[in-house]
């Protein structure tokens, strides 16, 4: 048995995926499946701002393509939304303050459609939330998984509407978070009467650390996956390692 640490990489089927939006742009992604079963669940993966430097290569969303699918049974597809680049590639178009997002968001969830992956959930990381929240309350998506939602975009209307459907959603926030904090963020999700708020005492914004990374892929994945919880810390298998961490 082997530590899992801040870089290490876990057996699974990795892909390089594209995909068109309704208004024309090519986007740029990555599936990662397990290896050994069908997956039990997909999460489509919303990454934290641009224009700060937030791509489908945020730390958080990395390690959940790299440990989930083997220690979940998750399939997790991760995207740059319109005009953000990384390792994989640019994504066409440019930064549209979280509203052409919303049809990024849209043509990945009909991606996953397409290639049959089960149990769709959304998962947003900051500015990510707030693209989850806007766009996100459509079907076949059975829930979302908000890390660090600032509410910087969300309008009280875009919570409002996900209080009809009833979808699960959660919301774990920072206790030291720079934008928005648990008292203020079970205030804001009032709203929504199925709304969890999860507050994480000395947790900052950008989780840093392994483990912060491991209390949010270990919640996430509890709501998810329940069966897979809590996430094992060793893997008794082949594992690398990620040499830019």
């Amino acid at each position: 048995m082997s530590d899992i640490v801040a870089n290490s990489v876990l057996p699974a089927r990795r892909e390089q995926i594209s995909f068109v939006t309704s208004d024309g742009l090519q986007l740029v992604g990555d599936l990662a499946t397990p290896t050994d079963r069908p997956p039990a669940a997909t999460i489509v993966c919303a990454h934290p701002l641009p224009t700060a430097g937030g791509s489908m290569d945020s730390h958080l969303l990395r390690k959940a393509a790299w440990r989930l699918p083997a220690l979940a049974g998750m399939a997790v597809l991760r995207f740059n939304t319109r005009g953000t680049s990384s390792v994989i590639g640019t994504s066409e178009g440019s930064f549209d303050q979280a509203d052409g997002e919303g049809l990024d968001l849209r043509a990945a969830i009909e991606y996953a459609g397409s290639r049959e992956l089960p149990a769709p959930w959304l998962v947003g990381w900051s500015f990510g939330t707030d693209v989850v929240l806007k766009h996100g309350n459509i079907d076949p998506v059975l829930g979302a998984f908000l890390i660090s939602p600032p509410l910087r975009y969300s309008t009280d209307e875009d919570l409002d509407g996900w209080a009809t459907p009833g979808r699960p959603l959660v919301a774990l926030v920072p206790g030291e978070d720079d934008y928005l904090r648990p008292d203020e963020a079970r205030q804001r999700f009032a709203r929504i009467p199925q709304a969890e708020v999860i507050g994480v005492d000395g947790a900052r914004h950008l989780w840093i650390g392994e483990p912060s990374t491991y209390r949010v892929l270990d919640t996430l994945t509890r709501y998810v996956v329940p069966g897979a919880a809590p996430l094992p810390k060793e893997f008794d298998g082949p594992m690398t390692r990620w040499s830019d961490v």
